[in-house]
């Protein structure tokens, strides 16, 4: 087995559960590279030397099993940024709170690794956004994609937003808001669920337009078919706007045309103890639990 381990940065308190990792990656022969920048702040408080890294997507091919996220969600997106279309299934290892995307609990890491050997575990496809636009953004080209959602939103300004959206080339309306939030299935338990969208079970076939503060009240966050075509404009006050795909956010113009639709490749995350999104969702939001006293 050959694995790929990527953390946005070490934390000291992950000290434990890293070497417990490392120490099973050895017992079992398992190759193992790590994400340069992971690797420059953790070698200062683990005794690891000479470990190989990467730093960029094209280090990693088909050769890789899997690639173990240390962290949470946001991890999870970042490290997606190394995966791209390169089909390598991504295990999350959880060592904040419980996450949708991160499900392996760090006290879990051995018996984890052992279901891995044994292939007692689910991959699950999930669907991507991928972005253009017109004019083309210098930088966009290349990591055009999110997993959870693609927003474009203010910047520069107090005053609320219009963003005239279409869907197949048909015109739907124009949202006088903050912003707005184009959601995959993925996406449906973050931002957008924060601004009143819907949960999507992450299988769905579709996407979910949800409105940051609108002023216009009848608006409401609309489920769409996940082949549908999307066009937004902005305008407003200011000529300078947000546009973020994930947490990567780049500045358009009230000329810029930004075209979304479902990405040509998925994302494989790995399901281990039937942690499964039903049982996740429940955790999470604590259903089915009274928790008033």
């Amino acid at each position: 087995m050959k694995i790929a381990i990527y953390g946005q940065y070490y934390k000291p308190e992950d000290k434990i559960y890293l070497e417990e990792l490392l120490n099973v990656l050895k017992i079992h022969k398992i190759q193992y590279i790590i994400e340069l920048n992971y690797y420059e702040g953790l070698k200062k408080d683990l005794s690891i030397a000479n470990a190989e890294t990467f730093s960029s997507h094209t280090a990693l091919d088909s050769s890789f099993d899997f690639m173990f996220t240390i962290g949470g969600d946001g991890t999870i997106l970042r490290a997606v940024t190394y995966i791209r279309n390169s089909n390598i299934p991504i295990v999350g290892i959880n060592t904040g709170r419980l996450g949708f995307l991160a499900t392996v609990k760090k006290e879990e890491i051995n018996s984890a690794i052992e279901q891995l050997l044994q292939k007692k575990y689910l991959i699950h496809k999930r669907t991507l956004l991928s972005v253009t636009t017109t004019p083309k953004i210098i930088g966009l080209s290349s990591l055009n994609f999110a997993l959870n959602e693609v927003t474009v939103s203010r910047k520069n300004t107090a005053s609320m937003i219009t963003i005239e959206t279409y869907l197949d080339e048909e015109y739907l309306t124009s949202y006088w808001a903050d912003g707005l939030i184009i959601s995959t299935p993925t996406g449906s338990t973050g931002y957008s669920l924060s601004c009143g969208g819907p949960i999507l079970i992450p299988h769905a076939k579709s996407f979910v337009l949800t409105p940051i503060a609108p002023h216009n009240l009848n608006a409401r966050p609309l489920v769409i078919p996940d082949e549908t075509k999307i066009k937004l404009t902005v305008s407003g006050r200011e000529d300078k706007f947000f546009l973020s795909l994930d947490s990567r956010i780049t500045t358009i113009d009230s000329k810029t045309e930004i075209f979304i639709e479902k990405s040509a490749f998925t994302l494989n995350v790995v399901e281990i103890n039937k942690q499964t999104f039903i049982k996740t969702l429940r955790d999470k939001l604590l259903w089915g639990q009274d928790i008033r006293n």
